[in-house]
């Protein structure tokens, strides 16, 4: 018997994985053709999308999640994203899931403080 995750579940995991540094969890939790649009840049597909995911998480000190919100196939998650080079950045994460997985993930930020940061 195999039980499928909730969106809100599967955002919930994704945040705590990633944090963690757990990329293997995070690609289990993706769409082979998942689709990234952010701030730093985009990503088509599940490589890209954990080479981004990686590259930030050389910096990551804590996902700091203030609510989410869940609707259906859909997810919101509101967070500070703390890291070592930049002061905390509110962010907000769509994430839409299809068939168990995460399909489609849109992030907005200010990310002047860490391009500021990486400019070192």
């Amino acid at each position: 018997m195999t039980t499928t995750k909730t969106a809100r579940e599967l955002a919930e995991t994704y945040f705590t994985a990633w944090e963690a540094g757990d990329f293997e969890t995070v690609r289990s939790l993706l769409a082979d053709d998942v689709d990234f649009v952010g701030a730093l840049g985009t990503a088509s597909g599940v490589e890209e999308a954990l080479a981004g995911l990686k590259g930030l998480g050389q910096v990551l000190e804590k996902i700091d999640v203030k609510v989410r919100v869940a609707e259906g196939d859909d997810v919101i998650t509101w967070f500070e994203l703390r890291t070592g080079i930049a002061p905390p950045a509110p962010t907000a994460n769509w994430m839409h899931v299809e068939d168990g997985r995460i399909t489609r993930i849109r992030v907005t930020f200010d990310p002047r403080g860490l391009l500021a940061g990486f400019g070192r």
